[in-house]
């Protein structure tokens, strides 16, 4: 019997852009292969949006548990049994092939229902450290996608689910690395991109105008900023720039992010897995400052990634002051030769086609679970119609 694609797969995101931006780039590659595909997330989430209007977005019910005292953790476990319920439900009518999981609370639900009811799961991990969401679902994992080649945190009994894929990143910031960065001469305008959404707000919009403003005269008046200032404070930030005669562009969000990356010299961000992923892709050299809050500090496991290959500089919050920046930038802005260098160290550390690859795993897990079910019916062959009945009748479990 020759083996078909999936025909229909769900995945289940968290609303952040970390887990929806793979997930965006695996939906546009499952689609490329013909295969319906359906999100869902949590009420928060804002979805793909526009960007792919014929995946139909599905919102359940979701909570994280961790931090806060009883009251709020037991609202957590109440809020994620209304999910399992809704997307026991959703499975059930809808009939995916696979399921694939990409981290955060609201993928909980999703995820464990589609393992009891015998449906193939493929979970993907965006960071250096596995999640504490993926953590608690690996068991019930066919198998576990990784982004990066050594990850922390994975049992030694689900290490043989382990695949390494990369980080699928979206077509559009691929497309920045295919074109050459073109380090700037000494002489000639640098332009610094900073971004780091809500949880670099504060730190950037205080540091990075005053390091800008130590910097001498000659490399200010070569630096472009443009800067991402969420909270209300770009009149603050700007007029720190016009005080130190800075050229700056700044806006709470930047709709067309890619292009914004393809003409920067030098990026300062936090390390979040599709950050550190999309610098790769893009081949830009960076400044890595963690969110020193993260979960079982994995921003800092993912700058290391980066930084160990030559892509960039880590400095850690804890110690990063106006001054150190200012150091590091007027290092960079004298030698522009280590702007190259470390372009070339994240290029070396991009994951071509993630995606695909990713798409590879959904279909070959799929297509192995239709071998498993057809060896195990004796000798009976299941059709895609179905199998997911007939791995149901074998595995489903009691919630």
């Amino acid at each position: 019997m020759t083996l078909q694609n999936p025909r229909r797969v769900i995945l289940a995101a968290g609303g952040t852009g970390g887990h929806l931006f793979p997930a965006e780039a695996l939906a546009q590659e499952l689609l490329a292969r013909g295969i319906e595909v359906l999100l869902i997330t949590d009420q928060r989430g804002g979805g793909f949006g526009d960007k792919l209007p014929e995946i139909e977005t599905l919102r359940i019910a979701a909570a994280g548990i961790a931090g806060g005292g009883i009251i709020r953790k037991l609202k957590g476990v109440a809020q994620l049994g209304i999910g399992y319920l809704q997307a026991r439900k959703i499975l059930k009518s809808r009939r995916p092939d696979a399921v694939v999981g990409f981290g955060g609370y609201p993928s909980v639900p999703t995820v464990l229902a589609a393992a009891h009811l015998g449906q193939a799961v493929i979970l993907h991990e965006q960071n250096a450290v596995l999640g504490r969401a993926n953590r608690l679902l690996a068991g019930r994992a066919d198998a576990i996608a990784t982004s990066f080649d050594k990850v922390d945190a994975i049992s030694s009994s689900d290490q043989d689910k382990v695949v390494q894929t990369g980080n699928p990143v979206r077509a559009t910031i691929a497309e920045v690395g295919a074109s050459v960065y073109q380090s700037p001469e000494a002489s000639d305008p640098v332009r610094l991109l900073v971004i780091g959404g809500s949880q670099g707000a504060k730190v950037f919009n205080e540091l990075v105008p005053a390091a800008a403003a130590q910097l001498s005269a000659e490399h200010r008046s070569r630096l472009t900023v443009t800067q991402q200032v969420p909270g209300g404070e770009i009149e603050i930030v700007a007029r720190s720039y016009e005080n130190s005669e800075v050229k700056h562009d700044l806006a709470a969000f930047f709709t067309d992010m890619p292009e914004r990356l393809k003409t920067a010299h030098l990026v300062i961000c936090r390390s979040g897995a599709s950050t550190v992923c999309e610098l790769a892709a893009a081949g830009r050299p960076a400044i890595l400052v963690p969110y020193p809050y993260a979960t079982d500090n994995h921003q800092t496991a993912n700058a290391q990634a980066l930084t160990g290959a030559g892509g960039g500089w880590l400095m850690p919050q804890s110690s990063l002051t106006a001054e150190s920046l200012a150091e590091r930038l007027t290092c960079l802005l004298s030698t522009p030769a280590l702007l190259k260098q470390a372009s070339q160290g994240a290029s070396s550390c991009a994951e071509v086609n993630a995606a695909g690859r990713l798409a590879d795993v959904v279909c070959g897990t799929f297509q192995g679970a239709v071998e498993m079910s057809v060896n195990d019916g004796g000798g009976e062959v299941k059709t895609k119609d179905n199998i997911n009945e007939h791995k149901s009748s074998n595995r489903e479990v009691t919630a």
